[in-house]
């Protein structure tokens, strides 16, 4: 019989982030994180495992040195700095976004010699003040690289396509993505 994490209402536990209506989070276990206790507006930090990306076979990013933004109802989203990010196999891309919290987002393709994979990584070349920390950094869709790892474990992209997360057994949620989390 397996273990079920625990799941609340947000009367009985006080989490540090919006619980939209609805939205029942899962407590944490040992050592986990709750993405409902990640703040809103968001904050960056150091990370202390390697965070490591996988193309074809090759390793397109390695660190240790990265950083991880965190916001409400969203698994963390790792930058990699630019110098832990071989050169040769990214290229700038078409396009910008505009987030309200870290500024205007470039993109970057993933070029190998067997594809290249559009818009596959952004990065913020003159970010808010907030957020210099991750200037000069890299983040990857977990989704479009072959493997996406923090430490020894592989991470999933986080539901929805859109958003830039990576899921690990480190966090719950549910997380921003999910079926029916449009309106989070």
């Amino acid at each position: 019989m397996g273990m079920e994490p625990d799941v609340v209402t947000r009367q009985s536990r006080s989490f540090a982030g919006r619980v939209g209506g609805g939205v029942v989070p899962i407590i944490p276990g040992p050592g986990q994180e709750s993405v409902w206790d990640y703040p809103r507006p968001p904050r960056v930090e150091p990370v202390t495992a390697a965070v490591r990306v996988v193309v074809d076979g090759t390793t397109i990013a390695a660190s240790g040195r990265a950083m991880r933004v965190l916001e409400t109802s969203h698994p963390p989203v790792y930058y990699v700095p630019r110098d832990d990010v071989r050169g040769s196999a990214i290229r700038r891309a078409r396009g910008s976004s505009v987030c309200e919290w870290k500024g205007v987002a470039t993109y970057w393709s993933i070029v190998t010699a067997g594809r290249v994979i559009e818009r596959a990584a952004w990065s913020y070349e003159d970010p808010t003040p907030t957020f210099a920390a991750i200037r000069g950094h890299l983040a990857f869709y977990a989704g479009l690289v072959d493997e996406a790892w923090i430490g020894d474990e592989l991470a999933t992209p986080q539901p929805g396509g859109f958003y830039g997360g990576w899921v690990t057994s480190a966090i719950v949620g549910p997380v921003k993505g999910e079926p029916g989390s449009w309106g989070w």
